[in-house]
């Protein structure tokens, strides 16, 4: 009896052991799997596809203007002196709309933007009033210095005929969303198609309750290494703007989720309509975020750098100095570059020609925190800056002596984080579950061995003491037990 109950014990201590053992093998390849599924773009998965479709975590866009404090000296040659106002923070709310599933295996889509106003997270209202260059007069007066002096003396009269002068100093709202102008409606009129917008003037009038162009992304459902990958952007595989072939590619995904399994040498490529051209974040190191572990990216000092610094970028020239991106070609030829905020990661000597700039890594550097293992974003802060570049031209004489400079106009910061009940199906999907089976299978693995031991030491002792003893049998064995026995006494 005892012998069976033994080796029912050590049996059962096999089995844990083997269980658990096969669970170390097992669960991470179940975990991928429920990964896969839930990471396919897929009507049929509730969680993911409503944070594709709709962007339910809170994103904000914050923008910062630099107001312009000597804009008469600055037409006498001397240096801009800005100061940073701000910020005006919009709640932005997007939702991707003509969904059309394809049996390639692709999503098309658009996405719809609009932007509200929120007073409370705000450093003033849309209300104040600011001053900066006047992209209509210094941004055409560089557009049109290679036309006949004859012809510049046309359009400067033409700027004082609408009462046009080189500096704007307007409420922020009418800067973001448009302000009525004279000359935009006489441009509109006679040149239509000149300016980007047919109504009011302003900064971001493209941004509000506007598009982002049709995408066509993978699903996945084929090959989930391409999930969200861009298969096209307005039905083009490449862009036409730039110089060369490598630059022209639309490559990665729409910048808003990566496909999952990612590793310290995945890269972030991404294709941004608002830059014209494909970004690339890189790897800078790990974090957690509410106890979800999480891959930091960054912007590589490269991602504006020249030609002559970095020379797969000579295909978005003609530059100028390294953290400028030249984005004329697809902003109607307007002179205007992108750069990091207060040219952080730019060349230094863009700072000797604007004072009033302190670039930081902290405030000015851009990040994305990523969940590796789903490709899924938990922390989000996109921050660029728009400038102009603006010179002194002949015939012109709204531009007066002003001296060669990129200017900065304004910079924003969009940027969004997962939070609330999504947080904590994320945790409790990606973090306590994987925990507790991982518990659970080195607690079988122990439990077995466990049991196997105290079964077998159990079952040696039990063995000892139940062992019939010996007694004596021959006569000269009882004589020497009978000795034996009166030594002791």
């Amino acid at each position: 009896m005892v012998h069976r109950v033994a080796v029912g014990f050590i049996v059962a201590g096999v089995l844990a052991v083997t269980f658990g053992i096969v669970m170390i093998f097992v669960g991470p390849i179940i975990i991928d799997d429920q990964i896969v599924k839930n990471t396919v773009i897929d009507p049929s998965n509730d969680l993911s596809y409503t944070m594709w479709k709709d962007l339910p975590v809170p994103f904000f866009m914050s923008v910062y203007f630099f107001n312009v404090l000597n804009p008469q000296e600055i037409l006498n040659g001397e240096k801009p002196m800005v100061e940073q106002r701000g910020p005006y923070v919009y709640r932005k709310q997007a939702r991707k709309q003509n969904i059309t599933f394809h049996d390639n295996g692709t999503v098309s889509y658009l996405e719809y933007r609009r932007y509200f106003f929120e007073p409370s997270m705000s450093v003033g209202s849309e209300e104040d009033v600011v001053t900066i260059p006047n992209m209509l007069v210094l941004g055409a007066s560089v557009m049109m210095e290679n036309l006949p002096f004859a012809v510049r003396l046309l359009i400067s009269s033409t700027f004082k005929t609408f009462k046009e002068g080189p500096f704007l100093t307007k409420k922020v709202g009418e800067l973001m969303w448009g302000y009525d102008s004279g000359l935009v409606e006489f441009l509109n009129k006679y040149l239509p198609g000149m300016l980007p917008s047919s109504g009011k003037f302003g900064l971001f009038t493209e941004f509000n309750n506007s598009n982002t162009g049709l995408f066509t992304i993978h699903t996945g459902k084929d090959d989930i290494r391409k999930v969200h990958q861009v298969d096209s952007w307005n039905g083009l595989k490449e862009v036409s703007y730039w110089k060369t072939p490598q630059a022209n590619m639309i490559n990665g995904t729409a910048g808003q989720m990566w496909p999952p399994f990612m590793t310290k040498e995945t890269t972030l490529p991404f294709y941004s309509p608002d830059a014209c051209r494909s970004l690339e974040l890189v790897y800078e190191r790990p974090g957690v975020m509410e106890g979800i572990p999480l891959y930091r990216y960054v912007a590589p000092k490269t991602m504006f750098a020249n030609g002559s610094t970095y020379a797969p970028n000579e295909g978005f020239c003609p530059c100028r100095q390294s953290g400028l991106l030249n984005v004329s070609t697809c902003r109607y030829n307007s002179p205007v570059f992108i750069s990091h905020p207060h040219f952080f990661n730019a060349d230094p000597v863009l700072l000797d020609f604007v004072q009033g700039l302190n670039p930081t890594e902290e405030q000015h550097g851009l990040f994305i925190d990523i969940h590796p293992e789903t490709g899924v974003p938990l922390n989000v802060s996109i921050r660029l800056q728009l400038n102009l570049y603006m010179k002194r031209v002949s015939g012109i004489t709204e531009t007066g002596k002003i001296s060669e400079v990129v200017m900065p106009m304004l910079w924003f910061e969009e940027r969004g984080y997962i939070d609330g009940p999504i947080l904590s199906t994320f945790y409790t999907s990606l973090v306590v579950l994987p925990t507790v089976m991982e518990v659970l299978q080195y607690s079988f693995i122990a439990l077995g061995l466990a049991t196997i031991v105290v079964a077998v030491v159990v079952y040696r002792r039990l063995k000892v003491r139940l062992r019939p003893q010996r007694h004596p049998s021959s006569l000269s064995e009882k004589r020497n037990y009978c000795e034996a026995s009166k030594t002791v006494r």
